[in-house]
Parts: C-alpha cells; sequence; structure tokens
C-alpha cells in the first residue's frame, strides 16, 4: 500500500471513531480495494461493519437497488449510478456513510465520452447523496489505485460533514 493511501486510511479511521461513525462502501471499478486498503488501518473493526462488490449489472440491480433503467439508459458507469450504488449501500449496511466507485480501468473499454481511465465515485450519507466523475491516465492498476485514494479522499471530506 502507497504513503498516500496508508496516511488517507489512518485518516479517515480516526475521524469516524472521534464521530462515532461507521462507514461502508459500493465497489465495482475498484473490487473490493476501497475496503482492503480500510482494513489494513487498525481500529478499522470499530468503524467498518462490511461493504459491497458489486462487479456486474445483475448485482449491482439486484443487492444495491440500481434501476435497471439507469443500468441501460445511462450504464453502470455514470453519475446516475454511482449514486444509486451508494445509497444502496447505506441502506443495506446500517452506516453512516456510503462511498461508492463504478467505472472503466481500461486498458480496454470505456466509450467515447467515458473512455478507459474514467470513474465514477458516489456518496451517501444523512446530509445528502451525490457523484462526482474522475479521469486518469495510466495503466489499470494505477487508475485502481487513484480511484481508492479519490475515494478516502471523499470518505474523509463526507465523515467531516457528519
Amino acid at each position: 500500500m502507497s504513503v498516500i493511501l496508508e496516511k488517507l486510511s489512518q485518516e479517515a479511521v480516526s475521524l469516524l471513531k472521534a464521530k462515532g461513525a461507521f462507514c461502508t462502501f459500493a465497489e465495482s471499478l475498484t473490487g473490493g480495494l476501497i475496503a482492503s486498503t480500510l482494513v489494513n488501518t487498525s481500529g478499522a473493526s470499530e468503524v467498518f461493519q462490511g461493504s459491497l462488490v458489486t462487479y456486474c449489472d445483475k448485482v449491482k440491480h439486484e443487492k444495491l437497488g440500481v434501476e435497471t433503467k439507469v443500468l441501460e439508459e445511462k450504464s453502470a458507469v455514470s453519475y446516475e449510478c454511482a449514486m444509486q450504488m451508494a445509497q444502496g449501500a447505506l441502506q443495506s449496511m446500517c452506516a453512516n456513510v456510503a462511498i461508492s466507485a463504478t467505472g472503466y480501468a481500461g486498458p480496454g473499454g470505456g466509450t467515447e465520452s467515458d473512455p478507459a481511465g474514467t470513474f465514477y465515485l458516489g456518496y451517501a450519507d444523512k446530509n445528502g447523496n451525490s457523484s462526482m466523475r474522475y479521469h486518469f491516465d495510466g495503466s489499470r492498476s494505477e487508475v485502481r489505485d487513484y480511484a481508492v485514494q479519490k475515494a478516502l479522499e471523499l470518505l474523509i471530506e463526507r465523515v467531516n460533514l457528519l
């Protein structure tokens, strides 16, 4: 794990503990890396109960409640899907904040408007539900690591608002 990810994970766990809050994740692009990074930090069990890796559309729909219409009309790599993934994780995991990640790690895949390296992070908490788009040019593992970094930064931002 990189020093940056280790520091972000430690900050997230400390902040969650201080707030008495729990987090969860709904991961597609990152395949469990966000959760794995967090649980590498001592004390994570006090703030993390679990998460969902939903790699295919069927599981996103069945386990997180992502609307079929969103998956068919917008795709699994979209603002709408990331938002619904986060909302579904928040509801199913009894957490205070949920972060989702969906995207095209590459080198293949993607579309003209969302090429490989494009990903969306969503969040859901008591203050709202939204998502944002990112793009990172790099190898598959670099894109995924960057997504983990941005997800942990987003987690810290959202926990600060609880």
